[in-house]
């Protein structure tokens, strides 16, 4: 019986982290892939959290072009964000979540340090985001397509970012089973 609780729980935790709700519709909290508008290559990796209701994305990966720096700071922006390192920074603040719309939220761009007002579309599937930033009116602004990753791409994130850390070498993950209690 304890068994099946263990796994019930598991496959709930799961659903959770795979950006689904106890219903199962598909939320925008998850690992989001960017790719650069040119290259069509990933450039940024996004963690995308629900906190308490409100959704905050935070840069978690970087694919850095040749000859740019990976320690790169924040050194533009005009907020508690100044002189913070790209990686763990976070982007997106403040959205409030209405079906599959994400609105009254803002938008970094650490490139030039300029804060802009964002809503999020999370398509029927739950697989790609749209984020877009914008000036005044939402018709002023620009979209980015977003892919949601696999739940295993969280094992190629800096473990400080990883809210699925795996477990430590040489322990079981909570709530494995000893091979000895199989045995009858």
């Amino acid at each position: 019986m304890r068994a099946r609780h263990l796994t019930v729980a598991a496959a709930l935790l799961l659903l959770i982290g795979a950006g689904q709700t106890l219903g199962g519709e598909p939320t925008a909290a998850g690992l989001w892939q960017s790719l650069d508008e040119d290259s069509h290559q990933p450039n940024a990796w996004f963690l995308i959290r629900d906190n308490g209701g409100l959704y905050e994305g935070t840069i978690v990966r970087m694919f850095m072009k040749p000859g740019e720096d990976p320690n790169v700071v924040c050194d533009k922006c005009k907020d508690d964000r100044r002189g913070k390192p790209w990686l763990g920074l976070d982007i997106i603040r403040g959205m409030k979540r209405n079906g599959a719309e994400y609105t009254n939220g803002t938008i970094l761009d650490p490139r030039d340090g300029d804060l802009y007002s964002a809503m999020m579309t999370l398509t029927p599937d739950g697989q790609t985001l749209v984020v877009r930033g914008y000036l005044g009116i939402s018709l002023l602004g620009k979209n980015q397509y977003w892919t949601r990753l696999p739940e295993t791409a969280f094992n190629e994130i800096d473990p400080r970012f990883n809210p699925h850390p795996p477990p430590a070498p040489g322990r079981k993950p909570a709530g494995a089973m000893k091979t000895d209690s199989l045995r009858h």
